[in-house]
């Protein structure tokens, strides 16, 4: 990274391939550990698999950005191609899960996340091979999107009223509600 586009970003590319694998990893470990509660609803799976995809793509970007006299036009490219990638993983996956009515309640939300998540990458990349000094912001906008979205989707809500049986203030005694990628699972506890 010695071009005068990306000169100064090298801190930035530092942490983030750091904090992508880690959250990457982490992802990957709860996924497997709940692997049989995720396979037991039908759209799960997919969904599990896009956000890994979506940590993935930041990763690879975050790594691309650490190669050594790399220009600004090969890094575009590798830039704008990850997000083009990324972008068509979610967007298949989205299309398979609108086939699943219990995946419409969050889909909409979803495809804007993902949209807002993986588009930076692409018109960052693109103006990077154009030699916009403005394209690692970009990079930024995408990166923090994707946290943003893992954050507002993936991680466990509190049970609302709606999940709660019928006529009750609080979930019955020895039973969790936990989210599993957006949906609610009823868990007993054993």
């Amino acid at each position: 990274m010695n071009g005068p586009l990306t000169a100064g970003w090298e801190n930035f590319f530092v942490a983030e391939v750091g904090a992508a694998a880690a959250l990457t990893g982490l992802l990957f470990v709860a996924v497997s550990i709940n692997l049989a509660r995720i396979l037991a609803i039908p759209h799960l799976p997919d969904r599990a698999g896009e956000t890994l995809v979506v940590f993935g793509g930041v990763l690879a970007v975050a790594t691309f950005g650490l190669i050594p006299d790399q220009g600004h036009v090969a890094l575009g490219c590798e830039v704008g191609a990850t997000g083009l990638l990324v972008w068509g993983a979610t967007v298949t996956t989205q299309w398979r899960a609108y086939r699943h009515v219990d995946a419409r309640q969050w889909l909409a939300r979803r495809v804007a996340g993902t949209q807002l998540a993986t588009l930076p990458f692409v018109v960052g990349g693109a103006l990077l091979v154009g030699g916009s000094r403005s394209a690692l912001y970009w990079v930024v906008a995408g990166v923090l999107a994707v946290v943003e979205l893992v954050v507002l989707e993936e991680l466990p809500q509190p049970a609302s009223a709606r999940d709660r049986a019928p006529n009750a203030a609080s979930p019955p005694a020895g039973v969790a509600y936990q989210a599993c990628a957006g949906t609610r699972l009823r868990v007993s506890r054993s």
